[in-house]
């Protein structure tokens, strides 16, 4: 099969190649996904489990992705839940070759049906943007309806999915970014945008909840907001400064299907939409990962399949 693959960490996406790869076998409780299309964060490329498997062993080289939508080819001893044939979307293991191929194995529990009214597209673009929000707000967050919540990077990935959620489940939301972003946030959902061109975090005043993309010193300012009994979310790294009063929590995405599911019923009713950049095939991945251009807003997806 063709496939994107990675050998030098520090060569970043410009190390990536086009070439051929065995097709994986589907293990016990897996699936063989023939993928149609995939989604990359670049900040993979520094997670360990690109580079070693679960024992830490080398495995390069890799092949990064961990979005997918496809369809189920084969199972996998003992799989239970999913059928060949069947559309699915979701999370491909941390610590094993990823989407970014025309097949992936993946254990079936990181898999959800995948309604025919979503385009595969759209589909790839929701896995880690869509359940970081959905854990962050209500698994970690804690969130209750008529609190106030902070989401930073407000137009980008995860946080422009945090501020739909948030206003759907009956939350103040206030937004932060760049001047560039008001707008998309605003039209996103949320009630007030903090300029972080222009103002501080100090004042949006006290908070329920802070949803942290970003860290550093943004990560470290919110800590101040944060009301008494209120909580702290990141996904930024252990944050520096904690809340006087209340609660931190740092935290890495999970497959979840029911989550999954809840999140594309939300695609299908105009609930819920994502912010698609670039689509490329997979013999340009390459190079739409390396633009000569400044790239289109929005995560680029490959599309390995139409």
């Amino acid at each position: 099969m063709k496939a994107i693959v990675v050998t030098d960490e520090s060569a970043g996406t410009e190390g990536m190649t086009l070439t051929e790869r065995p097709r994986p076998e589907p293990g016990t409780n897996d699936v063989l996904v023939e993928v149609h299309a995939s989604g990359f964060t670049p900040g993979e490329l520094t997670w360990p489990g690109t580079w070693t498997d679960r024992l830490g062993r080398d495995r390069t080289p890799s092949i990064p992705g961990h979005e997918v939508a496809g369809v189920v080819r084969a199972l996998g001893y003992g799989t239970r839940g999913l059928s060949v044939g069947q559309r699915v979307f979701g999370l491909a293991d941390w610590n094993r070759d990823g989407t970014l191929a025309e097949y992936v194995a993946v254990e079936a529990r990181n898999l959800a049906p995948l309604p025919g009214d979503i385009d595969d597209t759209v589909a790839a673009s929701l896995p880690v943007s869509g359940l970081t929000a959905w854990q962050g707000l209500f698994v970690h967050g804690r969130f209750e309806a008529g609190q106030s919540v902070l989401v930073h990077g407000a137009a980008g990935g995860v946080g422009s999915v945090a501020v739909q959620l948030a206003r759907q489940a009956g939350a103040h939301v206030i937004g932060t970014g760049r001047t560039a972003h008001r707008q998309t946030a605003m039209e996103l959902g949320a009630h007030d945008f903090l300029d972080l061109d222009s103002g501080t975090i100090a004042d949006v005043g006290e908070v329920d909840l802070v949803f942290d993309v970003i860290g550093g010193e943004i990560g470290s300012q919110s800590a101040a907001v944060v009301r008494p009994g209120g909580m702290l979310v990141t996904i930024a790294g252990p944050p520096e400064v904690q809340p006087e009063a209340g609660l931190a929590v740092d935290f890495v995405v999970e497959a979840d299907r029911v989550q999954l599911s809840e999140i594309a019923q939300r695609v299908r009713d105009g609930r819920l939409r994502t912010i698609v950049g670039n689509v490329a095939d997979l013999e340009d991945a390459v190079a739409a990962f390396n633009p000569s251009e400044p790239p289109r807003r929005g995560k680029t997806i490959i599309r390995v399949r139409d």
